[in-house]
């Protein structure tokens, strides 16, 4: 199977390139298509990062070449990094609303084109942030189930880890998943929280620990005050801003840690790659694994009841033809307010572009 990646030569795309040959997820007879814009220094950028791949992995690298535009664009799995992002430097705080402003154009175009040229069959993995907006407009035009958003995965794959590290074990053994929106709004879900070796009463018993009596009530107000404090040391003292993460509870260290990589200066592009290519691995692999990613919800879950709809991240099924089905059982108290909460906020955000769940029409809504 063929792969392309969108906005090959940022951060991101880069490194999702890179991973995609040295993990050999792509066998020498597959194509890996490196797509950039026709126009400015991405053109002559893209083919340089073409040589480059040939150069370093000549004796395991799929066939590579370059696209200039949406309409080149040819591949049974489809990864959006391309757009705007977020400067990484101490004092910036990301616009959400902007960003989506600008990025908007560009999921469109490359949405309409894939429509418009694409096979009926891709499966599209979004990057670019937000991460939301991308799938809803992929979405509405390429159909629900086609589409993913990495950013629940990503999240998850940070929260596991923070949870083994408390733990004194390595992120394999643990399982559980992060929902909702990528960003300030994810839901840590610690009602799936698993830990191979631990029987139930000792994992209840493990995550009461590890959660200090806290609910997700006042997680929001722990995120900004977790910031606050952060945002002081990062110009005085960056060693005593990670030191001081360490002490805080594993659902708020999957937030703060990369908050505080983003603005010590560095990004968080391998780590993102790392769960972008998971994904796209597991759509190639042929079977159908659980993992967590943003999709367009239309009812195939709820919350106290409440069937969910538009786009939120959730625990799904994903296979060679998208994701089939959510596995998000009925969550704790707390969870499900917060979900709530967070569903609200993206389905604000996408209203300007009609796409929220007030403004969709009933062929949007029914789209798979």
């Amino acid at each position: 199977m063929d792969v392309a990646v969108l906005g090959a030569t940022g951060d991101v795309g880069r490194q999702v390139c890179t991973q995609l040959i040295e993990r050999r997820v792509l066998p020498t007879s597959s194509r890996l298509q490196l797509v950039g814009r026709a126009d400015g220094g991405s053109a002559r950028a893209t083919h340089g990062l073409r040589a480059d791949l040939v150069d370093a992995y000549d004796e395991h690298a799929p066939l590579i070449d370059v696209a200039l535009s949406p309409d080149d664009v040819v591949a049974e799995v489809v990864v959006v990094a391309a757009g705007r992002t977020s400067p990484p430097r101490p004092g910036v705080t990301t616009d959400r609303a902007a960003l989506a402003a600008d990025n908007h154009a560009v999921f469109a175009a490359y949405a309409e084109a894939l429509a418009r040229n694409g096979s009926g069959h891709e499966v599209v993995v979004v990057v670019s942030n937000p991460v939301e907006l991308g799938v809803a407009v992929m979405a509405a035009a390429l159909g629900r189930h086609r589409v993913i958003g990495m950013g629940a995965w990503l999240d998850t794959l940070r929260f596991r880890r923070e949870v083994a590290v408390s733990l004194g074990v390595r992120r394999h053994r643990v399982g559980g998943f992060v929902a909702g929106q990528h960003g300030d709004d994810l839901v840590p879900l610690w009602s799936t929280v698993r830990v191979s070796g631990l029987d139930a009463d000792e994992r209840r018993r493990a995550v009461a620990t590890m959660r200090r009596g806290r609910t997700l009530d006042g997680f929001a107000d722990e995120i900004d005050a977790a910031k606050a404090v952060l945002s002081e040391l990062v110009v005085t003292d960056i060693a005593a801003a990670f030191d001081l993460i360490e002490t805080w509870p594993p659902d708020l260290r999957v937030l703060a840690r990369p908050w505080l990589t983003h603005q010590s200066g560095a990004k968080t592009a391998a780590g993102s790659a790392n769960a972008t290519v998971d994904l796209v691995d597991t759509v190639l692999d042929g079977r159908d694994i659980v993992v967590a990613g943003q999709v367009a919800l239309d009812g195939e879950t709820s919350i106290g009841g409440r069937p969910l709809h538009g786009v939120l991240g959730v625990p799904v099924v994903l296979g060679p033809e998208g994701w089939t089905r959510v596995l998000l059982d009925e969550p704790d108290p707390d969870e499900a307010r917060r979900l709530a909460t967070t569903a609200g906020r993206i389905d604000a955000m996408l209203a300007p572009w009609g796409l929220g769940t007030g403004t969709r029409t009933g062929a949007d809504a029914s789209a798979s």
